[in-house]
């Protein structure tokens, strides 16, 4: 069923954009200033984004701050095919999350939200008032969710303009892992509609089971696994995948969804080497093929995973499994690179039952 026309920002590899086409809309432009994720959209048009029209490889920055040395929302819509005045049913993005990341709070300039990068939400918001598309799905790190000076703030001022700009709207923080896809994965998810539309709905978990150190009560069938994700997927070595750094060689010791702590005291180890919660849960930390993958990140630590059970990185198809990118999908880049365009993407398939709130009700 074909809804409409939708317009990508921030679009990455295209994962969020994959969902919005499996529920039936059609992305007719998108904006990405990275060239490798950018030449991944257009490498992909064909067989997955049929409706493209453009990619612009622009930065969105100055949108945000209200000068006009980058590209417009006009000009966004005439690349899309928009006639004047015409108005796109569907806006969508994931506008990067420096300054909000989880993992970044260590940092005093993240804690005291001074990094410019924090108003790129701002460059969301003003297309959406320009733009007046009929409804909206932004997604974010659910961190920007936390009570403190970088993302209370922050938070507060986007909902307030999503407001200014017209829009009614939900939010929620959903687990990917709930949905079907086989990682824990938590973002902020705001869906929209133009005042005097129907408020879409944000989807019912689907699947339970145990995140890290919780356990979610969601829908009835239990979380799939990473085991159930690869399994009959055949892969070649990749140059890259042997895990070095100063701890590496420790990795063949931890058994499969462990990490660093079993190198500790407290776990009974005879020759401890780390502290007892003195490094990220992510360090050393291995794949339980019996439960999902714990969060994939975009430019991890030379020892930092989730690793294989075998001992070795995850390849590129075996990513794109975790996520739920088509295995047909092509990715254009370095190893690095790939790693974040993946990384920083939306799951398909969560990315899908969102926008098929807005299709219920479009």
């Amino acid at each position: 069923m074909e809804l409409g026309s939708a317009i990508s920002l921030f679009s990455g590899a295209g994962g969020l954009d994959l969902g919005v086409e499996e529920a039936g809309f059609r992305t007719a432009v998108a904006v990405e200033w990275d060239a490798d994720a950018a030449d991944t959209m257009e490498k992909n048009a064909d067989t997955h984004f049929p409706g493209l029209q453009e990619v612009i490889r622009a930065d969105l920055h100055p949108l945000a701050t209200g000068r006009d040395t980058g590209v417009t929302t006009g000009e966004i819509l005439r690349a899309g095919g928009f006639a004047p005045g015409e108005r796109p049913d569907l806006l969508v993005g994931g506008p990067p999350c420096v300054a909000f990341s989880k993992s970044g709070f260590w940092l005093d300039w993240k804690r005291d939200g001074v990094d410019p990068a924090a108003s790129l939400l701002q460059a969301f918001t003003a297309v959406l008032a320009q733009a007046q598309p009929r409804f909206f799905i932004l997604e974010n790190v659910y961190a920007l969710t936390f009570n403190n000076k970088a993302s209370r703030p922050a938070f507060e001022r986007l909902r307030r303009e999503i407001g200014d700009a017209g829009y009614d709207y939900h939010c929620e923080v959903l687990n990917a892992a709930d949905y079907g896809v086989p990682q824990s994965r938590p973002r902020l998810f705001v869906v929209g509609a133009r005042k005097g539309e129907a408020t879409p709905e944000l989807p019912a978990p689907t699947h339970h089971g145990d995140w890290e150190r919780r356990k979610t009560i969601g829908g009835p069938l239990p979380h799939v696994t990473v085991g159930e994700a690869l399994a009959g997927l055949v892969t070649a070595p990749e140059s890259e995948e042997v895990v070095r750094g100063r701890w590496g060689h420790l990795l063949d010791e931890i058994p499969p969804g462990g990490n660093y702590l079993y190198f500790t005291a407290k776990r009974g180890h005879p020759d401890p080497v780390f502290e007892w919660r003195s490094r990220f849960w992510s360090f050393l930390l291995k794949l339980d093929p019996g439960r999902p993958s714990p969060t994939i990140q975009a430019q991890p630590g030379p020892n930092v995973g989730p690793f294989h059970w075998e001992n070795r990185r995850l390849r590129v198809p075996e990513l794109k499994r975790l996520f739920t990118f088509p295995d047909d999908f092509e990715f254009v880049g370095k190893r690095a690179s790939i790693q974040s365009q993946v990384g920083n993407a939306v799951p398909p398939l969560l990315a899908r039952q969102v926008a098929a709130g807005i299709a219920a009700v479009a």
